[in-house]
Order: C-alpha cells, then structure tokens, then sequence
C-alpha cells in the first residue's frame, strides 16, 4: 500500500524533512502558499529573508546527513556561499572585549543570503529525491485528537482534502498550528513569548577592491548596561557583496532606514570599524526594515496526548531572536531528529511523533536559553526578566566570554556552543570551568585584532576620519 507524506512549507525546515520522509514514503508532497520563485530571490513568505543569516557548523552537519548523494556543504559553496572559521576568520567585539584571533581555525559557519540558501537546499532535495511541490494553503489538519490523517487545503481550483500517513508542520513563524490542534481537541499547548523589540535593518555593498579576504566583523550589543541593544555586522555573501546588518532593541536602540542615518549608526556603535568599513563602498539596494524578532515557542512536547503521525518543525515550533544565528540551524537539527526515528522504526510505528517532538526539543531548549537569557536584560523586554537563576548563569556566562578573550580552552568551548555542534552544558566541562576560574592568561586585546594587511585595506577604505 503506497504511502503518503504531506510537509506543510518549502522554506529551509519543511525541505529537510522532506528529505528526510523520502526516505520511508512512497511519495511525499510539500505544500507552500507562495509561488517560489526559480532563482535564488526573496519571497514574502519569509520575513526575515533579507537579512543576515548564518547556517552554524551544527546545522550544517545536520543537513549533510539529510539529503541522499549530496554534500550540501560542497553543494552552498559551490553556489556561492562563504565559509567562516570562527576561530580565526571572524571579527567580534563582544560586551566583554574582542575575542582573540587563533591559529586554530575552530568550526565553520557559512555565510550567504537566505534566498540562495533556500534555492540551492530546495534544489538538491528536488532533484535527488521525488519529492514534490504543489502551491496551496492548508486550512486544517485532518483527522482526531488520537491521530492526524491528512490535511484540508485550499488551491486556485478550490478546496480538497490530501490523506498521508504521515504530516510535518514546517509553515513557519506564523504557523497555525495551535489553532489546528484545537480543533482536533487538543487544547493544552503552552506558549510563551519574549520580546526585546529587536529592529533589523540590512543593506547590500558591492565588496571593495581588496576586501574580498576581509573577515566577517561584528560588534555585538551588550544587554547588561541598562540600555537599548546595538549592533552591526558585515558578512560577505555570494555576488561579490558585504550584507552589513544593524539591530537594536526598543527605547532607542533601532537601526534607521534612512541611508544616510544608517551609516550614522554604524558609527556610533561602541566601535566605528563596520562604518570605517562601509564609509567608501559602493551601496547596491535600499535599507530594508524588519521587525518580526521576537522568541516565541511553542512546547509541544509538554502535551499531555500528542496526535499520531503528526510532527513540527523550523520556526512552526520555535523562533528565536535572529541576532544569534540559531535558527537554521534549529531547523536542521529537528530534522535530522526526524530522520533518525524515521531510519530506526519506519513511518507506521506507534508513538513515533511524540519521540520526534521530544527529541526535537532539544536543540531548542539550548537555542531558546541562550537567547532569552540575554534578551531579558534589555530594558523594555515584553514577556520576561532575569530571575536568580538567569543573574547566576549570566554572571558564570560573562566570565567564560571574558576569558575566552585570553584563553584558548575558554574560546573552544564558547566556539562549540555557538556552533550548536553540542549544548551548553559544554560550558561547564571542567578543563573549561578551571579554565574560567582562572582567567584570561592573555592580556586583552586592544582595538581591533586585524592583520597588517587588513588594516591596510580598513585605512584605504576609512572615508570618515576613523
């Protein structure tokens, strides 16, 4: 008997777990509302797609297991994406100092739009595997409150109903699926958001003559003074370009729209050098503003009796402050969760949903608990405060960063949690707790840690005085 799976949404998260479904299902449909376009561009359906996004080593790991016959790394930067080692490639002035540049090159991150990145992993599902794609919106699930059995859409030809076996909720940040699962009597879902009033504004550059080895630079907000979050980074993507993005909280942080008064705010930050950098560079599209930043999640592994063959995924079950880069990578971890239950019991197996969501919970708890966890120090943050617990974790938190300015043990670990190649428990191994007792036994760095050759091409585009 052929069976059917039905992913709901072909953004990043609903494509790996298609991918990861052909590996059990006969045939395996994707629903999206949005015409996807053919190239890698922007599309409406993701808010947040013109902005910054990083695909950590974890996340990257997580999708090179998903799709058949594909190295998806080999695949992103052969369509033009970067690859960043955190330990040596990337420029970062933290709330406790810059961190050091090491000889190691520590894990990777790949840098690129998020229109490519969807392109290019839509592509390689597509093409290795039978996956589908049919345009439509999904009205309903299907089904009882024991077990999913399909769902009810919507097309330009009207309304039907599509059975599967099996179905994932991948719809994104504004997934109905609380609404679906009251439908079908399930009615305790607990939900809780936190809200710094995060603005991101992000501009293109056309990258400098001799720029094109820069490093990734960021200077990174500092929620523990009191005041509004500011921030900025450039990261070079693919077409030869810098995407440069600000943000900042609410109460006077936000980044501008205005041209002009966003290389202001570069500026201004507690370090120029972004603005030195973009002070001579050659803009190629307009500011663009968003604000759909806020922590939301759902805790779906709480219910008490979770439907049969019914799993979510990506940003349908959580969504993070995107300042930390951890959402893809979420995405695909949850995925990867998915694919394993799927290998090791098959599509059929009772009790498999509730494993996957469990499971899938995890890279989420660490996700979630790295991000609130500074969120809640912004003044004006909506939904949460820091309580005992977050001023002893923060406190133990600040001195790891402020040691890994120095040390090296301190930056591995801080390099690996950020990575999401394992959780944050990896701060409290004890060579990295002894290493934090002990300090940084490097002095810090002052200004900048740039090679020679670096400042050389810094100074040469410098137009502000910097």
């Amino acid at each position: 008997m052929s069976r059917r799976a039905v992913v709901i949404g072909a953004g990043l998260a609903g494509m790996l777990a298609a991918a990861a479904l052909s590996a059990v299902a006969d045939e395996v449909v994707v629903l999206d509302r949005d015409d996807l376009p053919e190239g890698p561009e922007h599309r409406k359906g993701l808010p947040q797609g013109r902005h910054a996004h990083l695909l950590m080593a974890g996340g990257l790991a997580s999708m090179e297991d998903l799709v058949p016959g594909v190295s998806m790394r080999k695949h992103l930067l052969a369509a033009g994406a970067h690859e960043i080692p955190l330990g040596s490639g990337m420029v970062a002035l933290t709330p406790e100092g810059w961190l050091r540049r090491w000889r190691h090159p520590g894990p990777s991150m790949l840098t690129c739009t998020r229109a490519l990145l969807d392109w290019a992993v839509r592509g390689a599902v597509l093409d290795n595997t039978g996956v589908v794609i049919r345009t439509a919106r999904v009205l309903e699930l299907t089904g009882s409150r024991q077990r999913v059995t399909g769902v009810r859409l919507s097309t330009a030809a009207g309304e039907e109903d599509l059975a599967a076996d099996f179905v994932v909720d991948a719809s994104g940040r504004g997934s109905r699926i609380v609404h679906w699962l009251e439908r079908l009597g399930v009615d305790d879902v607990r939900e809780k958001t936190v809200d710094a009033g995060l603005v991101n504004a992000t501009r293109l550059y056309r990258t400098p003559e001799g720029a094109g080895r820069f490093p990734l630079t960021m200077v990174q907000a500092d929620p523990y003074q009191g005041r509004p979050g500011r921030s900025g980074m450039v990261l070079p993507i693919e077409g030869d370009r810098w995407m440069v993005s600000l943000a900042g909280t609410r109460g006077g942080g936000e980044p501008p729209s205005d041209p002009d008064a966003f290389l202001r705010y570069t500026l201004d930050l507690p370090d120029p050098v972004v603005g030195r950098l973009i002070s001579g560079a050659e803009p190629l599209t307009d500011v663009h503003v968003s604000r759909s930043t806020s922590n939301h999640r759902r805790y779906l592994e709480k219910v008490r009796s979770w439907p049969e063959r019914l799993v979510v995924l990506g940003d349908a079950l959580a969504t993070f402050n995107p300042a930390y880069g951890q959402g893809m990578s979420v995405a695909a971890l949850g995925a990867r969760e998915l694919d394993r239950e799927l290998r090791r019991s098959g599509l059929g197996e009772s009790g498999l949903a509730r494993r996957v969501q469990r499971r899938a919970a995890r890279p989420v708890e660490a996700a979630w608990t790295m991000a609130v966890s500074q969120d809640v120090w912004y003044p004006g943050t909506r939904g949460g405060s820091p309580g005992v617990a977050d001023r002893l974790v923060t406190a133990y938190t600040r001195r790891v960063i402020r040691t890994a300015t120095g040390s090296y043990p301190a930056a591995s670990a801080l390099w690996d949690v950020m990575s999401m190649t394992t959780g944050p428990t990896r701060l409290l191994r004890p060579s990295t707790v002894l290493a934090t007792l002990s300090g940084p036994p490097l002095p810090a760095t002052v200004g900048a840690p740039l090679t020679e050759e670096e400042r050389t091409v810094l100074r040469r585009l410098d137009r502000t005085g910097g």
